[in-house]
């Protein structure tokens, strides 16, 4: 009789095939990454790092070697700050900052700190940079000198988170408008209110002034309209002003009297 748990060798030896062709096609897929276009790779061999690749494609040793893929496109990162002005009023803001890590120092920045740079690095920096910018400026002129601020703290940002191999991107600092407490907002508001009420008192003022200068000219002009008349009255001996002031009065018409067959003319009395 035969045995039934016997297994032809042909049958072991194409299972032992499959499991071949198997495990080689693992390590084979596992001794090969790809990097991507605004990528690069870092290559740990036994946990340390040995090499960085850019975008293509590369090979690694299965099980030695491991691979931690980093993006170096433009990050957007943004946090929220709080400071004191240097006349004591509370301030926050938010500050938006865009930038992209230093593609050829990955090495040294996983070193320092790791890859988790917007938690670890950029938010503190931010926090410290405006509290230090803030309390240099008074809150009225956080708010008038707004663009003059943001260039500092852009500097600073800049300056610090290049010594962690960050790169801040041209014009990649913003800031949101600065908020105070309830109070210095409704006495800013009193403020703006009673200096709109001072300009339009003094522009009402210059009205006044301008009326006023209007008529002056205006009864000067008269008087000396008045005192030339008065010259020619006494240079004429007084009988021109009368003849112009009785033309002036007339009517067109001349005056008829009873008794007679006609108007009497316009004569001029000597």
């Amino acid at each position: 009789m035969a045995d039934q748990n016997y297994v032809p060798q042909s049958y072991r030896f194409l299972t032992f095939a499959i499991i071949l062709i198997v495990i080689g096609s693992i390590v084979v897929s596992g001794s090969f990454y790809t990097v991507r276009a605004g990528e690069k790779a870092l290559v740990f061999t036994w946990g340390k790092i040995t090499s960085v690749t850019s975008e293509g494609l590369h090979f690694k040793i299965p099980i030695m070697q491991t691979v931690s893929k980093v993006d170096i496109r433009t990050q957007k990162a943004e946090a929220p700050a709080q400071a004191a002005s240097k006349n004591m009023q509370n301030v926050s803001t938010v500050v938006t900052l865009n930038y992209h890590l230093s593609h050829d120092k990955l090495d040294e920045l996983y070193a320092k700190v790791g890859l988790e740079v917007e938690n670890k690095i950029i938010a503190a920096r931010i926090q410290e940079t405006v509290k230090a910018v803030v309390a240099r400026y008074t809150a009225e002129e956080l708010l008038s000198m707004r663009e003059q601020v943001k260039n500092e703290i852009s500097e600073s940002l800049t300056r610090q988170l290049l010594d962690y191999n960050i790169v801040v991107d041209a014009g990649g600092v913003q800031i949101t408008n600065f908020d105070f407490s309830r109070g210095f907002n409704e006495a800013i508001e009193d403020k703006q209110v009673a200096e709109q009420k001072a300009l339009t008192a003094k522009n009402n003022l210059e009205r006044v002034k301008v009326e006023v200068e209007q008529k002056v000219e205006q009864a000067k002009g008269e008087a000396e309209a008045i005192r030339i008349q008065a010259e020619a009255i006494r240079a004429q001996g007084g009988k021109e002003y009368v003849n112009l002031k009785a033309i002036e009065k007339w009517d067109g018409k001349l005056p008829i009297y009873h008794g007679g067959s006609g108007p009497m003319p316009f004569l001029e009395v000597k």
